[in-house]
């Protein structure tokens, strides 16, 4: 009875030890150091460490280790299914072996360092495998069930670390891009005022929503708005990547169709697969005219003094990277007096669940008045906006100056 409850206090201990709650007070990277150091310790092991998957190449990499840290240093790599680690990935199942050879492991390190048995489990998280946690002995050993459901509750701590890092380290990114790709501050032009907001619909704080204002050295203002679908970091990759193409088109053609038929060419053949819509204004030197081509954007609200504000009547062009590329895209000329206001928009300020989308524009276009441009965004994102939004949201008010 005493040797049973021995047993149960060492592993009631070896539980609290990968429970612990000040793990989770760690971040990330100094969760998995902590992680691996007690695992080594419980399980009597010589070595432990976490490889991570690489989404995009489909390869494990050497993220963490105790005892092979050589690994991380040579930036190891293992595709999924070939050797020791990348069996246990695809497999999602544990993994035992013992005196194994180099045959075995595709790892030079494990070999070198004269590793006699491996124990290997996958780190899963939310269904999908992250990564796999193993741990090595140096001398002959066999790993027991008890020793396979310890390593299995460590890696379900390392997947939530993983899970933590991963999200981090997007959203930093994405932060980034958002502040290099969006205007933080809109440029001051001679003849116009000009006002913004952008609104995540989603945790990253950014997607495929986009607005540029930019002089061209005729002296011509151009406008743009776009919306690449999806959300989240590869959205506002594709987003960065459109934007710039856009910019360095509008500096070879002064006509917006000829404009977006280049960037329609472009996502053609480098962002295959990614549903865009992009609207391209240029305002006249004199600020009295807008030339406006849509490639399947909602159309502005345009308010001239004296009128109703209302929706613009544009040909529909298809979205960019789809349709018959041989169709000509059209180019339409409006009047721009002094104190026209001109509301361009993405589908998310306009668009409900359940609703046909006329009637979110109709709601735009009821709110658009005369008021200066960041007045009317304040007043549009508080009567037309959601409060909360599933969808980004990007809005550029255009008024001319009287």
């Amino acid at each position: 009875m005493a040797a049973d409850e021995i047993r149960n206090d060492e592993r009631l201990r070896r539980l609290e030890a990968l429970t612990d709650a000040t793990l989770s007070r760690l971040d990330a990277s100094d969760l998995l150091d902590e992680l691996l150091d007690r695992v080594r310790d419980l399980l009597s092991a010589d070595t432990a460490a976490i490889l991570l998957l690489d989404p995009h190449s489909r390869q494990l990499v050497a993220t963490a280790a105790k005892g092979l840290e050589e690994e991380v240093r040579r930036g190891v790599r293992v595709g999924l299914g070939q050797g020791f680690a990348g069996r246990v990935a695809e497999t999602r199942s544990p993994l035992i072996l013992t005196d194994f050879t180099a045959d075995d492991v595709v790892n030079p390190v494990l070999v070198e360092m004269g590793i006699r048995a491996l124990l290997g489990v996958p780190i899963v998280a939310a269904g999908e495998v992250l990564g796999v946690l193993h741990v090595g002995s140096l001398r002959p050993r066999t790993f027991t069930a008890d020793d396979v459901r310890l390593l299995e509750l460590a890696a379900d701590r390392a997947g939530l670390a993983g899970q933590i890092r991963n999200q981090k380290l997007e959203q930093a990114t994405a932060l980034a891009l958002q502040r290099s790709l969006l205007p933080s501050i809109l440029p001051e032009v001679p003849g116009v005022e000009l006002a913004a907001r952008y609104v995540p619909g989603h945790a990253f704080g950014i997607g495929g929503d986009w607005y540029d204002v930019f002089t061209l050295p005729t002296g011509w203002l151009g406008v743009v708005i776009g919306d690449v679908s999806g959300h989240g970091l590869a959205s506002a990759v594709v987003m960065g990547r459109i934007r710039s193409a856009l910019r360095a088109y509008a500096l070879i053609s002064d006509d917006p169709a000829e404009v977006l038929t280049l960037l329609d060419r472009k996502v053609r053949h480098f962002e295959a697969g990614n549903l865009t819509t992009a609207q391209y204004a240029m305002i006249s030197p004199d600020r009295t005219v807008v030339h406006i081509s849509t490639a399947g954007h909602p159309p502005p609200v345009r308010l001239v003094p004296g009128g109703v504000a209302a929706v613009t009547v544009l040909p529909a062009d298809p979205p960019l990277g789809i349709g018959d590329s041989r169709r000509r895209r059209r180019t339409t000329t409006l009047e721009l007096p002094p104190g026209a206001v001109l509301a361009f928009y993405t589908d998310g300020l306009v668009e409900r669940r359940g609703q046909l989308i006329d009637l979110g524009i109709g709601r735009l276009a009821e709110a658009v008045c005369p008021d200066p441009p960041d007045e009317l965004c304040s007043k549009i994102m508080g009567t037309v906006g959601l409060d909360a939004p599933t969808d980004d949201v990007a809005l550029l008010v255009v008024r001319r100056s009287s």
